[in-house]
């Protein structure tokens, strides 16, 4: 068991070496001295930031779920909300955070109620577009569970949109994804919208 650590440990520098060698490339390019202080351990930092941020890619989502799947005959919606979000904007590689709000209506199986936040981080944790990770999260519990009915809302606010761009510091993008009686029956959409506190129309 040592050893197995011992090589994922040393997998895992190799990475931080060959992506810090970039970020130094990066540095130069700018025309910062990266022999100063302040920078002599940049690019090895953002070289692990970025690996911790990125984690994901590690992580099967559905093997999370399944880890604690119990045979449960409850049928009325089981809702976690306010699941802090950190994400990485694909096109910028600029970040993405915010909160997630998850429901599901079992149909003879739940998971544990800390699967579901772990799942958004497992999809969370990688390069994203808001629209994708919503969808993501929405299809792994439908699949690995086969509930009546998932429904996801992410609400997040964009770091390209804020820093760069348009420069807009107060917008928050809101995404949704439904399946089965959350998508058919307006009802049960909207006690799920009223539960999370959320505006969505």
């Amino acid at each position: 068991m040592t050893e197995h650590y011992e090589r994922i440990d040393a997998f895992n520098q190799e990475k931080v070496r060959a992506i810090g060698r970039h970020v130094q490339a990066i540095l130069d390019i700018l025309g910062e001295d990266t022999s100063r202080e302040g920078l002599l351990k940049t690019p090895e930092r953002v070289a692990k930031s970025r690996l911790f941020m990125t984690q994901g890619y590690a992580q099967n989502p559905y093997d999370i779920l399944n880890s604690a799947k119990f045979k449960e005959e409850y049928k009325q919606m089981i809702l976690v909300k306010d699941i802090e979000i950190f994400s990485m904007c694909e096109h910028h590689l600029l970040p993405f955070y915010g909160k997630a709000h998850v429901a599901y209506i079992p149909n003879g199986y739940i998971t544990g109620l800390s699967k579901i936040a772990r799942v958004v981080d497992a999809f969370s944790r990688r390069l994203q577009v808001q629209e994708r990770l919503t969808v993501q999260i929405r299809d792994c519990i439908q699949d690995a569970l086969q509930p009546l009915g998932v429904a996801v809302i992410i609400e997040a606010a964009h770091t390209c949109m804020q820093m760069r761009g348009v420069e807009k510091q107060n917008s928050v993008t809101t995404t949704s994804a439904f399946t089965g009686p959350f998508m058919t029956q307006q009802k049960t959409r909207e006690e799920f919208i009223l539960m999370t506190g959320t505006r969505l129309h």
